[in-house]
């Protein structure tokens, strides 16, 4: 097959098919006597298994898999891909306890009318934590409490009292700051409850669909594999 033969079907180009080959995405492609690349049935396997790959662990990991692969690596392709199953279950995990924190918050005595501002002192003892936690957690840029113009003191509103407890139940799952952020201002981003419950559906069905995606780029890996044994 010429590139453009290979590269038709995928609705590809193909100046895309030897970039791949140059990237060893694909295996080194024969040459005829005039200099031009000739692919065959194991770089049709091998692009139906990178395209697969994509959209389930994401470009970078993808190539990395096909090159070990294509290199004849297949135990440390095998480890990219268990990352990337191990980074999806982290990521149900991260939903899990934002799930959790948001419920126990609506549900339990947070829910009440009680919902005033809350000093550091009330707030670290409703979490369990010492006031240096939160303050840690505020140069972090996790918290944004607001002063009192009167005292100077620290105070967290209802807002700041859901984030606080979101940010502990990450804490306790193992994740570090860093990591909490970004989804912190995802949930900022929600103008209620509803939407806040929304956004995590919206979320976790995305986990469910890469999870599908593994799937079906685990099935034609090892359909690839078998072809080229």
């Amino acid at each position: 097959m010429r590139p453009v033969d290979l590269a038709r079907p995928y609705g590809l180009s193909g100046q895309a098919i030897r970039n791949y080959e140059a990237a060893g995405i694909l295996p080194a492609a024969e040459r005829t006597a005039t200099g031009y690349r000739n692919y065959t049935g194991e770089h049709a396997s091998a692009l139906r298994a990178f395209l697969a790959l994509v959209p389930a662990h994401g470009h970078a990991a993808a190539r990395s898999i096909m090159v070990l692969l294509n290199g004849g690596r297949t135990d440390e392709a095998l480890v990219v891909v268990d990352r990337g199953h191990a980074d999806l279950l982290a990521d149900r995990e991260v939903l899990d306890a934002i799930e959790r924190a948001l419920a126990a918050l609506t549900g339990g005595r947070d829910d009440r009318p009680a919902q005033r501002p809350a000093t550091i002192a009330a707030l670290a003892h409703r979490l369990g934590v010492r006031p240096a936690t939160l303050r840690r957690w505020e140069r972090a840029g996790l918290l944004h409490p607001a002063r009192d113009p009167a005292t100077g003191y620290r105070v967290y509103t209802p807002d700041d009292v859901r984030d606080a407890h979101i940010v502990q139940q990450l804490r306790h799952s193992g994740y570090l700051l860093a990591q909490i952020a970004p989804l912190l201002d995802e949930l900022r981003n929600a103008s209620s409850p509803a939407s806040a419950a929304a956004a995590l559906a919206d979320r976790r069905a995305r986990l469910h669909a890469r999870a599908r995606a593994m799937l079906r780029a685990a099935a034609e890996v090892e359909r690839h594999l078998q072809e080229t044994a």
